[in-house]
C-alpha cells in the first residue's frame, strides 16, 4: 500500500535540479575554478558538480578555530573517491592507488564501506594531476557521487572463488552501463576534446539519465547467500544470486532500501529493501537500467531529503513499482526464488579457493596508514609488489589478498607477519564485526566522532565482553557521526549516531545478517552512559541466552526494544524497557 505521509512532490524543483539543468551536463565552470589560486576552494554550485566527478571539497574542522583566529580561510582539501566495481583492483593498480596517496593526500587510503578507495587532504592545486594519475592506472572516480548510480558492490567471496568471478563481471557490467556519458569528465580532467555545441539533443549525451540526472544518488549491489556482506537490503536495488548446484542461475530483485534520515524529521527514515520477483542473470542489466528509469521519473526533485528510491516507493506502494516495472520490461519478473542469509561479516586468515589461496585481513574502519605499532600500508604496499592475483575491497572495509598462488602463499604469509596485518585475527569478535565512517575531522555533515573513537570505545567494551564470557560472540557494531549512515548503522545489532559533539543516540535491535532494521534505544548518550547501559545487557545476554541466539534477537525477545521490519515503524513509540 501507498503511504500517504509522505508526499510524491511537494513543491517546486529544488536548487540542485537547476544547478544540474545549467550545468552543462556536469561541467559547470568547474575547469576555470581548478585555475584560481587565489583560494584553496572552488564555488558552492561547483562543489555539488563536483561530486559527480568522484570528489568532495572538504575542510580540516580540526583547524577551523585556529585559522579563523588568524584570519585565514579554512584549510580547504579534497575527498577523492576511486571507483572500483566489486572492490577489486590488480596489484598494479594498489601500487598506484598507495603512491597517489602518499603524494597528494594524507599518507593514508580509506577502503569505503561500498568497497571503493577514498582519498583525503588532496589540495586544490593537485586535483587535476591526482585524477590523471587516477586514470592512468585504468581506474576511474566518475559517478562514485552524485545523484547518479554509484560503485557498484558484490560479494568478495574468497570461498566461493568460482562463484565470485561471474558476479563480478555483472558487477562490472552494470558499473559500465549505468555510467554517465557525458564527456565532461574527460575534458576537465584528461585534456579531452571539447565538445562546443552544448545545445546537443539530451539523448545524444544522457541516453538514460537526461539533463537532471537523478533526483538523488543511487545503490546498487548483488549478494550470494549465505553471505549478505554488501547489506543487500540497504541498498537501491539489490540483486541475490541465486544458485544451483553451485551454479549461478539468476537474481531475486530486492527494491528500496537506503540508510539515511535526519534527527528529528520523522519523514525521513532507514529502510529495508524488498524482494519483488526474480530474474535471469542475463536479464541483470535491463531490470536495472528499467529501476532507475522509474526512478529518474518519478523519483521527488523537490525535497532532496525525500528523494532516494525508498520514498518513491513508499510514496505509491510495493504494487506500483511492480506493475510500472513488469510494464517498462514487457515481461514480467519471476516468483522469488528460495534463498538463505547466515551472516553479513566478513571470514579472516586464510581460505583455500578453487584453485588459489585468499588471506583477509582486518582493517579497522577500513583506515590503511603507517603507525610506529604497524605498518598497513607498507606492509600491503611489500604483498601488492610480489603479488600476482588481485586485491579485493570487502563491504565491511577490510582487504582480501586474494588469488594467492602456491608458489607465493609463504612469501605472502611472512610479509603479512613482519608488517603485523594478520595481528587483527586476535582482536574480540566484536571488533571485527565493528564498521565507523569517516566523521570527523573531514566530513562537513559529521555531528560527532565516528572513526577516530569507536575503536576506543570497543576497548572498555571489550572489557564487559570479557567479564561476561563473550570475547568471541560475533555482534556487529557500527557507528556514523550523523544520521546520513554511511556505515549503514540502522541495520546493526548495536549502532551509535552522532547527536552532537561526545553524544550519541543509541540503537539496539538489528538483524545479525542484516535482514532488520535496529531501533532507538537511548537518546543523546555520551560514553559513561552508553557503558553503563551496555555493561548490565551483556552481562544478562551472556546468561540468558537460547542457543545460537543473537544479540540483536534477544534484545527484541526480551522486550528491551520493538522489532522493526520496515522503514515505515522506524519512528513509531518505542515501547521498550528502562
Amino acid at each position: 500500500m501507498a503511504d500517504n505521509r509522505f508526499p510524491v512532490q511537494d513543491g517546486p524543483p529544488s536548487e540542485m535540479e537547476d544547478i544540474k539543468e545549467n550545468s552543462n551536463y556536469l561541467r559547470g565552470t568547474i575547469e576555470e575554478e581548478l585555475e584560481n589560486r587565489i583560494t584553496g576552494a572552488i564555488p558552492d554550485s561547483d562543489t555539488k558538480l563536483l561530486k559527480f566527478h568522484g570528489s568532495y571539497q572538504q575542510d580540516n574542522r580540526d583547524e577551523r578555530n585556529e585559522r579563523r583566529r588568524k584570519k585565514l580561510e579554512p584549510s580547504y582539501q579534497f575527498m577523492i573517491r576511486v571507483r572500483a566495481p566489486g572492490g577489486v583492483a590488480t596489484p598494479d593498480q594498489w601500487l598506484a592507488m598507495d603512491e597517489i596517496a602518499r603524494n597528494y593526500a594524507d599518507q593514508t587510503l580509506k577502503l569505503t564501506t561500498r568497497q571503493a578507495f577514498q582519498m583525503h587532504g588532496v589540495l586544490k592545486r593537485n586535483l587535476k594531476q591526482t585524477m590523471q594519475d587516477i586514470n592512468a592506472s585504468l581506474m576511474d572516480t566518475l559517478a562514485a557521487c552524485g545523484d547518479v548510480n554509484r560503485n557498484v558492490m558484490c560479494n568478495p567471496n574468497p570461498y566461493q572463488s568460482e562463484v565470485h568471478a561471474e558476479v563480478y563481471e555483472w558487477s562490472k557490467k552494470l558499473s559500465d552501463h549505468l555510467s554517465p556519458r557525458t564527456n565532461a569528465y574527460h575534458e576537465i580532467w584528461l585534456d579531452g576534446e571539447k565538445v562546443e555545441d552544448s545545445r546537443r539533443a539530451e539523448e545524444e549525451v544522457e541516453p538514460m539519465y537526461g539533463r537532471y540526472y537523478l533526483p538523488r544518488k543511487f545503490k546498487i549491489g548483488i549478494a550470494v547467500p549465505p553471505s549478505n556482506d554488501i547489506d543487500v537490503f540497504s541498498q537501491d536495488l539489490g540483486f541475490i544470486a541465486i544458485l544451483e548446484d553451485g551454479k549461478l542461475k539468476g537474481f531475486n530483485v530486492a527494491v528500496g532500501g537506503g540508510m539515511g534520515s535526519t534527527h528529528g524529521d520523522t519523514n525521513t527514515y532507514p529502510q529495508v529493501a524488498r524482494v519483488i520477483g526474480y530474474c535471469p542473470a542475463d536479464k541483470i542489466v535491463e531490470v536495472a537500467e528499467t529501476v532507475i528509469t522509474i526512478q529518474r521519473d518519478y523519483g521527488n526533485r523537490s525535497n532532496r531529503k525525500n528523494a532516494r528510491f525508498k520514498y518513491t516507493i513508499d510514496a505509491r506502494g510495493l504494487d506500483w513499482i511492480k506493475t510500472e516495472l513488469n510494464e517498462r520490461l514487457g515481461w514480467e519478473l519471476a516468483e522469488e526464488k528460495p534463498y538463505q542469509f547466515d551472516h553479513n561479516g566478513d571470514r579472516y586468515g586464510w581460505v583455500k579457493g578453487q584453485d588459489n589461496w585468499h588471506l583477509t585481513l582486518f582493517i579497522e574502519n577500513g583506515r590503511l596508514k603507517d603507525t610506529d605499532e604497524h605498518q598497513m600500508m607498507t606492509g600491503v604496499r611489500e604483498i601488492a609488489k610480489i603479488h600476482t592475483g588481485d586485491f579485493r575491497l570487502t563491504p565491511n572495509q577490510n582487504l582480501v589478498i586474494a588469488n594467492v598462488t602456491d608458489e607465493n602463499k609463504k612469501q605472502v604469509e611472512e610479509l603479512a607477519s613482519q608488517y603485523g596485518l594478520t595481528e587483527g585475527k586476535h582482536h574480540s569478535a566484536l571488533r571485527r564485526n565493528s564498521m565507523a565512517c569517516v566523521a570527523l575531522p573531514t566530513c562537513g555533515l559529521a555531528m560527532a566522532e565516528a572513526e577516530r573513537y569507536l575503536p576506543s570505545l570497543i576497548d572498555k567494551v571489550e572489557d564487559i565482553l570479557a567479564e561476561a564470557g563473550l570475547s568471541e560472540e560475533e555482534i556487529v557494531i557500527r557507528m556514523s557521526g550523523c544520521p546520513n549512515g554511511c556505515a549503514r548503522p540502522a541495520l546493526a545489532e548495536i549502532a551509535f549516531i552522532g547527536k552532537a559533539p561526545g553524544k550519541y543516540n543509541m540503537y539496539l535491535g538489528g538483524g545479525f545478517t542484516g535482514n532488520r532494521l535496529n531501533k532507538l534505544y537511548r537518546e543523546n548518550i555520551d560514553e559513561a552512559e552508553i557503558l553503563s547501559i551496555l555493561r548490565p545487557l551483556l552481562l544478562e545476554y551472556a546468561e540468558e541466552r537460547q542457543e545460537n541466539e543473537h544479540f540483536g534477537d534477544y534484545v527484541i525477545r526480551r522486550g528491551y526494544i520493538e522489532e522493526v521490519q520496515s522503514g515505515l515503524d522506524f519512528h513509531a513509540t518505542n515501547g521498550v524497557k528502562n
